[in-house]
């Protein structure tokens, strides 16, 4: 962090969207991809879709950023671009489920490797007192915040590859797997299980545009933006296909078949039960930079909504260092009442169904902005415009679809999301025009 101006910089700008990325999905979604598909191929051709897709909504959002640098992520984008009462929608969602859901999610899972290995682990108390205490690390100031959250990152990233390159090596049994694609590969990609699979796959590749919601506290935003967003996405991306590839290799599909725990089952095949129960620990401790990023990322939007609405003004306030005290504690409320209350499945696809609707409508306002505002300062252009924007919004319209259709509960609890925001939004601007 710069001791200059008291602002964050490229480096831990970097480790929030890595460590927002790298959390519950690329530890859990196989087994509930391998339900419905067991195509070693498919399942690599996922991954890879997911990560083309992030990669093409880093570089839109990078273009938002450099033209619209203030904090706040969607919130920001969308109520500069199309009208205020969206963007307030848009920061309802990102506040309500966009972070504190995954933050229940991380904690969650943190939770349960470790119940693996011990089952006396209380998987709820645990995950409440997880979210405390990381957040008490970014109540207080920005220099304690950015070093805990470099050296978690760092920490994760390398112990991920670890893993990566000691289970090719000392694993013993090797699954017989098909790698080459074949034609009944085709139908499998044209069915709705695909397009599910990939809802599991978006919400792991989910925080690619973490950095956004902290643009107006990272030094020279517009021009570093870029750099954070790619960077970070094109690592977590390779990282992500590595890990499946590994995963499939040291584990039969049967056993990870519908289990939360896979990167348990995973090391087990590939060490010993000792060495899946010290990769367990190994994971519990990684995914506590992931819940730090959104914790640290999340109250920003809070903070930036609460400058725009009277009635939310309490958000705003910071402590002397700059910190949204206010916000942060207002995220660990909505967390802990998650963690408290809603299974793991729900809360994954009714976050990954609103969130998507969230970043399609951001990343349509590149074109739309380009439209409107032809003469805006924008000091990085996406290249190969309007391709990026183009196979983004429809990789996530097709999926979106599919969860109608096969989820539907989930999709429509999320619509009803955004209709309550709405009335928020209404409610706010009338008490603030009575005032």
């Amino acid at each position: 962090m710069s001791k200059t101006n008291n602002r964050y910089d490229r480096r831990t700008a970097i480790s929030v969207v890595i460590a927002n990325m790298i959390g519950t999905g690329v530890f859990t979604s196989l087994g509930f991809q391998l339900l419905d598909i067991h195509s070693a191929p498919v399942i690599l051709l996922l991954w890879f879709v997911g990560g083309v897709s992030a990669l093409c909504g880093a570089l839109c959002y990078s273009e938002l950023s450099a033209a619209l640098p203030r904090s706040g992520g969607e919130y920001n984008f969308i109520g500069s671009i199309y009208h205020p009462g969206l963007g307030f929608v848009s920061g309802w969602i990102s506040a309500t489920i966009g972070f504190a859901a995954p933050t229940a999610l991380v904690a969650i899972t943190s939770a349960t490797y470790l119940n693996t290995v011990n089952p006396d682990i209380p998987i709820t108390i645990f995950a409440t007192l997880l979210v405390i205490l990381i957040s008490s690390f970014h109540l207080f100031n920005r220099s304690s915040s950015s070093t805990f959250q470099v050296i978690f990152t760092g920490v994760k990233v390398v112990l991920i590859c670890a893993f990566i390159i000691c289970a090719l090596l000392f694993s013993d049994q090797y699954q017989s797997l098909r790698w080459a694609p074949n034609m009944g590969d085709l139908s499998v990609i044209s069915e709705g299980s695909f397009a599910i699979a990939l809802i599991y796959v978006s919400y792991a590749y989910t925080g690619w545009n973490a950095a956004t919601y902290l643009a107006g506290e990272i030094e020279d935003a517009q021009k570093e933006m870029p750099r954070v967003l790619i960077t970070g996405t094109l690592a977590v991306a390779v990282l992500y296909i590595s890990l499946h590839f590994v995963f499939l290799t040291v584990a039969p599909m049967s056993a990870m078949e519908g289990k939360l725990e896979v990167g348990h089952v995973a090391a087990s095949y590939a060490f010993g039960e000792q060495g899946g129960r010290w990769f367990s620990i190994m994971l519990a401790v990684l995914l506590i930079s992931t819940a730090s990023a959104m914790i640290l990322s999340g109250p920003r939007t809070l903070q930036v909504i609460g400058q725009d609405f009277a009635l939310l003004s309490f958000l705003a306030r910071e402590n002397k260092m700059g910190i949204p005290q206010r916000a942060i504690l207002f995220q660990l409320g909505l967390t802990i009442v998650l963690i408290a209350t809603a299974s793991f499945e729900t809360i994954l696809m009714f976050s990954g169904f609103a969130l998507g609707l969230n970043t399609l409508a951001t990343v349509l306002g590149v074109w739309y902005l380009r439209r409107q505002r032809p003469d805006l300062k924008r000091p990085f252009r996406m290249p190969w415009y309007p391709w990026p924007m183009v196979i983004f919004a429809a990789l996530m319209l097709w999926t979106l679809l599919y969860v109608m259709v096969e989820r539907p509960v989930e999709g429509l609890l999320a619509i009803g999301l955004v209709i309550v925001g709405w009335c928020f939004y209404l409610i706010s601007r009338k008490s603030e025009n009575q005032r």
